[in-house]
């Protein structure tokens, strides 16, 4: 058995990790670190076989994979304990505040010769593994539109929130580094970056309005949005190639399943009655979606195989570093 050891047990660790990790044959989930009392009794409830435990107990155990679902502020610390110790480690999304301390863990654990991964859990959405399959019907993709919009009119108390450059908090290091990533996904390095970053909520201190434009080495164009205050919301997808286009509207139901409770064991699992629409104008037809499958990511980790490559997360988080000067000073930045 792996002997799995999670750090955090806020939305991440409670909704995703947690259940994946228990959910994946030859995993076992031994201790879970928080301090919170209500998470405490949760994880009694969800995991009575867990041992809870503090962060640095946590680290004394005899673990095989080290799962990082801390606040953003604390990816890099915990991350790089897991290396030192030589124990395969997981970070939640975004790897890190930036490029330059995400691109020190790469080296360390390629030095240490440790696993680390990233949990860019959205390559395994529905929409977006359909959207992968619909491709080559499209001819020459020429731009890409991806968005995340949400309606969360207030302000919540939580980290995400707080303006403390060192938390990485706001959309585009909290849906963004999923939006930036599936595009470098699709359609490969970028050339040049432009963004707008606004505040539209009264007493935000983050960024909760997000619009950022890719331009691809290859010549496809992304456009990509974040909102926190969307009373309506555009299309999850749309692509536009030279033979057709695929739109597809709605979000990806595998993370709701997994906070009511249910896990990814049966055949059912991620599949959706969503459709899309693929072809030109009035000759386009309906495409049923691809399943969802979250449970992707830990079945590759526990193959001894790494699911996301973690340069590919410090690239990302070079696309958002450049959206973040491009906002503050205007202007297109080429990478």
């Amino acid at each position: 058995m792996t002997r799995v050891g999670l750090l955090g047990y806020g939305i991440a660790g409670r909704v995703f990790h947690a259940p994946l990790i228990s959910s994946t044959g030859g995993m076992d989930l031994v201790a879970i670190a928080t301090a919170n009392p209500e998470r405490q009794a949760q994880v009694r409830a969800a995991h009575p076989d867990a041992a809870i435990v503090t962060a640095d107990e946590l680290f004394e155990l005899d673990l095989d994979l080290v799962v990082v679902a801390t606040p953003n502020r604390t990816h890099v610390e915990y991350a790089r304990r897991a290396i030192e110790k030589g124990v395969a480690v997981v970070v939640d999304k975004p790897f890190a505040p930036t490029s330059a301390q995400a691109e020190e863990l790469v080296v360390a654990a390629e030095a240490a010769g440790v696993p680390l991964t990233v949990f860019q859990n959205r390559r395994w959405d529905s929409d977006f593994l359909t959207v992968r399959d619909v491709l080559g019907k499209l001819g020459e993709v020429r731009r890409f539109e991806s968005r995340f919009e949400r309606w969360i009119p207030e302000i919540w108390d939580n980290w995400r929130e707080f303006g403390d450059p060192g938390e990485a908090g706001g959309l585009l290091y909290d849906l963004g580094a999923h939006l930036v990533d599936q595009a470098l996904q699709l359609f490969g390095p970028v050339e040049n970056v432009y963004a707008e970053l606004d505040r539209r909520r009264p007493g935000a201190q983050v960024d909760d309005d997000v619009f950022v434009a890719l331009t691809h080495e290859n010549g496809v164009r992304s456009h990509l949005w974040a909102n926190a205050h969307a009373a309506h919301h555009g299309p999850r997808f749309r692509l536009l190639g030279s033979e057709g286009a695929f739109e597809i509207s709605g979000l990806d139901g595998q993370e709701d399943a997994l906070a009511a409770g249910r896990r990814p064991t049966g055949a059912d699992w991620g599949r959706e009655d969503r459709t899309g629409r693929l072809g030109v104008l009035a000759e386009s037809t309906e495409v049923a979606v691809e399943p969802g499958a979250y449970q992707s990511f830990y079945a590759e980790v526990q193959a001894g195989r790494v699911p996301v490559d973690p340069r590919s997360a410090v690239d990302a988080l070079r696309v958002i570093e450049a959206a973040f000067l491009s906002a503050h000073e205007n202007r297109v930045v080429t990478l």
